[in-house]
């Protein structure tokens, strides 16, 4: 029992950064810069996660084409989902371009964060049951990820209208089940194989690429400008850092 408590409190404090991202967007409102130079970093980190604690660990642990599978599903899925989600999203003539940009850009990010946050959460609890103890670099590079992402999301969301209220119980929702896939990746580790766990880092990899190259990277360029890039690079390093070092 004190072993899955632990698994639970470590997957909270990932999760909880998505929170701690949607609270800071509804205490006030920051400059858009802000929010781009934000999401920037957090597109940085989230490509060390992908090359460093996904793609590469599945490729140590699963066979050939498990990893390339998972990694297909994951940005399928991703892709035919927030297909679905832009469609409803849709604006009305009277809300012009920019309503429909902040609207797609919201839900997006949210859905990046719910779809790659549960394959990521799963091979953190993976990793605490097979005695690996806690993937600090995982650990961090989740943490730093998400809050951009709330952030990010959060903001956008305001500016389409959404309700605080709203906006809160969603990020709620989105960390509390990722928190439990913790919980269920150290459950099931005696069952899982090395292909399943490639698997899982293929999903979250997928699912992470086609979030960063179709939103979170075009709406930090948007709202940062010609820094962005500058600022992605230094998330990455230090993402990457941590990752080598820990």
């Amino acid at each position: 029992m004190m072993a899955v408590m632990s698994a639970l409190g470590w997957g909270a404090v990932a999760a909880s950064s998505v929170v701690l991202g949607a609270l800071l967007a509804l205490w006030r409102h920051w400059p858009e810069r802000w929010v781009g130079a934000v999401l920037a970093f957090g597109a940085g980190a989230l490509i060390s996660a992908v090359s460093f604690e996904l793609a590469l660990q599945g490729f140590a642990e699963g066979d050939d084409g498990f990893l390339a599978s998972g990694i297909a599903a994951g940005a399928l899925t991703y892709f035919l989902l927030d297909r679905l989600i832009s469609r409803k999203n849709t604006a009305s003539p009277g809300e012009g371009r920019r309503a429909q940009t902040d609207a797609d850009a919201g839900s997006a990010l949210a859905l990046g964060a719910f779809l790659d946050g549960i394959p990521e959460q799963l091979v953190l609890g993976l990793g605490i049951a097979a005695g690996e103890g806690v993937s600090v670099g995982l650990l961090v590079a989740i943490f730093i990820s998400n809050l951009p992402e709330g952030l990010g999301s959060a903001s956008d969301m305001q500016e389409e209208g959404r309700s605080s209220q709203f906006i809160l119980r969603l990020w709620i929702s989105v960390a509390a089940i990722c928190t439990l896939a913790t919980v269920v990746g150290f459950l099931i580790a005696d069952h899982a194989s090395g292909n399943f766990r490639a698997v899982v880092d293929g999903i979250a990899a997928g699912a992470l690429l086609v979030m960063l190259v179709d939103s979170m990277i075009p709406e930090a360029a948007r709202k940062t400008g010609p820094t962005a890039g500058l600022v992605t690079v230094l998330g990455f390093s230090i993402a990457a850092a941590l990752s080598a070092y820990t």
